[in-house]
């Protein structure tokens, strides 16, 4: 006998025990798996959820972990860049001037022109442009001459013991001669040009500069 040959409306189901052993066992395997599956959706979902987020949640504390390992490995070594950038911040901190040395600043980049053979036309110091800890002093220069001591200047400048930046260069014939084909190139040996630019020094900020600074912003 099998199910199929078993017509359901012949079962009593107030005698369970007398249906025929195929219909039982199909009915017990029923329910099992009814229960089975009303157990994992109540008890066992639940559970596997917070499962795979603890597994989730270990995973990024391993990784944090390993960060942070690999940190404490380094720490030496990130201590010695530290220091080094200190050090180094330091050694450009003093090469801002304060106050006091600014003028004799203004008077080197002077010389500087000078000293390479420059007319100035332009030496007009700007405003000063605040910082974080330190402000900007633009100066707008023009001079006149060749192009060989336009490079001398340049060149001395940069090699002035304290910081000075050129910006916005612009060089141009002191008199406009032939133009097109016949024009002689820019930068010939003995043209006379006139560069104008815009020197920036660098002042340090005084700890009463920087507050006040601070209460502005």
């Amino acid at each position: 006998m099998n199910l199929t040959d078993i017509d359901l409306n012949e079962l009593d189901f107030q005698n369970v025990a007398a249906w025929p052993l195929p219909v039982r066992i199909f009915v017990l395997a029923l329910a099992g798996l009814l229960v089975a599956g009303l157990g994992y959706w109540f008890l066992i979902k639940d559970e596997l959820l917070d499962l795979d987020r603890a597994a989730r949640h270990e995973q990024a504390l391993k990784e944090e972990f390993r960060r942070k390992a690999a940190k404490a490995a380094n720490l030496d070594a990130y201590k010695r860049q530290l220091e080094e950038m200190r050090q180094s911040f330091g050694a450009m901190l003093r090469q801002l001037p304060n106050r006091t040395e600014v003028a004799e600043l203004l008077v080197d980049v002077s010389q500087t022109g000078l000293a390479s053979g420059l007319e100035f036309d332009l030496f007009k110091p700007q405003e000063e442009v605040p910082r974080e800890f330190y402000a900007e002093l633009p100066i707008r220069i023009r001079v006149k001459g060749k192009f060989h001591q336009f490079g001398n200047f340049v060149s001395g400048v940069a090699s002035l013991p304290r910081i000075v930046t050129v910006h916005d260069i612009h060089i141009e014939r002191q008199q406009q001669g032939k133009s097109g084909k016949d024009a002689p190139p820019v930068n010939a040996a003995n043209e006379a040009l006139i560069m104008e630019l815009t020197a920036k020094t660098y002042r340090y900020l005084e700890e009463d500069e920087q507050r006040a600074e601070g209460d502005k912003k």
